[in-house]
């Protein structure tokens, strides 16, 4: 008598966010997470955070091996850095016991495109402005060293300037790297761009993308947040995530 098949489980989603000190990212995060499960009905998914906030990458790594159950990390990062490349990899590494996979971050998709527009025309934003002469974007971010991720974040400001209708878009950051954002400004300000918008390239609120709100010479866009393009981005980038190599975890390419 053959044993009967049991269908395996699919591999919780496990979306993983920086952490702040701001108490509104963590909300936010959670209610992005509940579009996702929407999306996918039955589909385990979790939020862990690489520090400041609880429930802990490590913690939640830990209760999955614990459980038995397989793992697809989907980084909440708009770019590869530091912690893409080497903080979740070591996560990983400290958890022999589970099998999991690390997805892309979410990086320069158009479903990215799509909700950082849709953000700056609720900020005010409208169609004519893509034909001014006068207007411009500062796309702002965190920054990292890696040169992988300055990289990225121009090809998301090059999508969005498309997206626009041609207007351009500078990328600027809050940290690690420039130019800053008001050094952007002051370059579109050259190019006789007087009407400028900063949108945030930030998946939640926090000190990086108030900051940046607060240079916008214009309107400035909130973070992405819960945005319905943004959560079938986290569902995309789980579904694309590569398979494990014979040389074990594997980190996916943008």
């Amino acid at each position: 008598m053959t044993e009967p098949h049991t269908p395996r489980r699919r591999p919780t989603l496990v979306a993983v966010g920086h952490g702040s000190r701001d108490p509104r990212a963590r909300a936010t995060l959670s209610r992005l997470l509940d579009r996702v499960r929407e999306l996918r009905p039955g589909l385990d998914v979790r939020l862990a955070h690489i520090e400041l906030n609880a429930p802990l990458l490590d913690a939640i790594l830990a209760e999955l091996a614990a459980e038995g159950r397989d793992a697809v990390l989907v980084p909440l990062l708009l770019a590869p850095g530091h912690h893409v490349t080497h903080d979740l990899p070591a996560a990983l590494a400290a958890v022999p016991a589970l099998r999991a996979r690390l997805a892309a971050p979410l990086g320069a998709h158009p479903l990215l495109v799509e909700a950082l527009a849709d953000r700056l025309a609720q900020a005010g934003w409208t169609p004519g402005d893509g034909d001014s002469p006068a207007t411009g974007v500062v796309l702002a971010s965190a920054g990292s060293r890696d040169p992988r991720s300055g990289a990225e974040t121009r090809r998301i400001a090059a999508l969005l300037g498309e997206r626009l209708g041609g207007v351009p878009v500078l990328p600027a950051y809050a940290s690690a790297a420039a130019p800053t954002v008001p050094e952007a400004v002051r370059v579109l300000t050259a190019r006789g761009r007087h009407r400028i918008a900063v949108a945030s390239c930030f998946t939640a609120p926090g000190l990086f993308a108030t900051r940046a709100a607060a240079h916008a010479p214009w309107i400035a866009s909130d973070p992405l947040g819960a945005h319905p393009a943004l959560a079938r981005l986290v569902l995309h980038r789980y579904d694309t995530a590569p398979r494990p190599t014979t040389r074990g975890r594997e980190l996916a390419t943008v």
